[in-house]
């Protein structure tokens, strides 16, 4: 009798086992396959890329590669989501050499802002190195190889071109009202714009200040302070200091406006709005730098409120 209970007790130990085993198959087998299943487009503030699940379609790589370029034009149900391909763009070709994709967009590409293009490009090339036999994607505009704002050719391009732009999840937002110093409409100081902001926790509060900075002011009572052809290469905070790092584009003034206008719209903003309380602007990593040989850059700044526009009612 002993024996017996024994041999059924080992018997419902492996039934159990067993059990628990198909379980958990079943619960990590739906999950792997929606990690598999998706491509990219931008957030709803265009300040980053979310994954957007989407079943590639089955055929040879190039057709599965202009399926998802038709996908990436196409209007999202979800709010979260916006295109990254704009309506007007069309994609005029697409073939495949060997494992390199080329895309020849319309004219209409060069229209797209410089600092959402890079979103476009990113949530375009990581869709389609997704496919199995495409391991880099080479843009060009009308036939001829798209330049960077520095008039660089981009080349080929794979997803380590585009690392940090993806944000975890297209739930993961949260709103924020921005205090941002634009230039008044003679150019020689400074008014404010509070606008409310729906963002990714994944941007960095200061890194989403510089860029609704590049982006303009809303409206006519103000006025854009930096070059849009500058590349916006890190923001950073330590110790209390926010380093801003640009390429060497930004230090040609696109606007009629004074130099100190333009470098502290950026300091005055990022001090308002983040926990810093400087900020150093460098050029491609560097310091010893002078922006329109007016100001001296290679220190940290603080804030100048000599600079602000007198309100009509001070």
């Amino acid at each position: 009798m002993l024996k017996r209970i024994r041999i059924f007790a080992l018997i419902m130990a492996v039934a159990v086992i067993c059990v628990s085993v198909l379980a958990a198959c079943r619960n990590s087998a739906p999950e792997d396959e929606s990690y598999d299943s998706y491509v990219y487009c931008l957030n709803a503030d265009r300040t980053g890329l979310v994954k957007v699940e989407y079943d590639i379609p089955d055929g040879k790589p190039q057709e599965q590669a202009e399926q998802i370029l038709e996908k990436l034009k196409q209007p999202s149900d979800d709010l979260e989501c916006v295109a990254p391909i704009p309506e007007d763009v069309e994609v005029l070709k697409c073939v495949l050499n060997g494992s390199i994709l080329d895309v020849d967009f319309s004219g209409q590409y060069l229209n797209i802002k410089r600092i959402q293009e890079k979103l476009v490009r990113a949530a375009v090339v990581q869709s389609l190195v997704r496919v199995e036999g495409i391991n880099a994607v080479r843009f060009t505009v009308e036939g001829e190889p798209f330049t960077d704002s520095s008039g660089t050719e981009t080349g080929l391009m794979n997803e380590d071109d585009f690392v940090g732009n993806t944000s975890s999840s297209p739930s993961s937002y949260q709103t924020d009202t921005l205090t941002l110093y634009f230039a008044n409409p003679e150019g020689d100081k400074l008014v404010e714009q509070k606008i409310s902001v729906r963002y990714s926790s994944n941007v960095s509060k200061d890194k989403l200040i510089v860029e609704k900075l590049m982006q303009g002011p809303a409206g006519n009572s103000a006025g854009p302070t930096i070059n849009p052809n500058a590349n916006l290469l890190s923001v950073t905070t330590k110790d209390e200091i926010c380093y801003v790092n640009f390429d060497s584009a930004f230090l040609t003034g696109a606007y009629d406006v004074l130099p100190e206008v333009t470098v502290y719209s950026i300091v005055n903003s990022l001090i308002e709005g983040t926990e810093a309380g400087q900020v150093q602007i460098t050029i491609n990593g560097e310091t010893n730098a002078e922006y329109m040989d007016a100001v001296d850059l290679s220190q940290p700044l603080s804030e100048n409120r000599d600079l602000l526009a007198v309100k009509d009612d001070e």
